[in-house]
């Protein structure tokens, strides 16, 4: 009767790792959405306002 428990736990456990590794992953995505995405579009704003184009005298 115990290894029949024992192997019901770790069937539960193996389930909640791979719920935790896709949440892990989602969070990396996200976190390198929105940092990285507004970054990005920062730099295009700015080349297309000519900003790093050097100055005419």
């Amino acid at each position: 009767m115990k290894k029949k428990k024992s192997k019901k736990i770790q069937a539960k456990s193996n389930l909640k790792d791979q719920k935790l590794g896709q949440t892990k992953n989602s969070a990396k995505l996200v976190l390198f959405v929105f940092g990285i995405g507004p970054i990005i579009g920062i730099i295009i704003f700015l080349f297309s306002k000519g900003f790093f184009s050097p100055p005419n005298m």
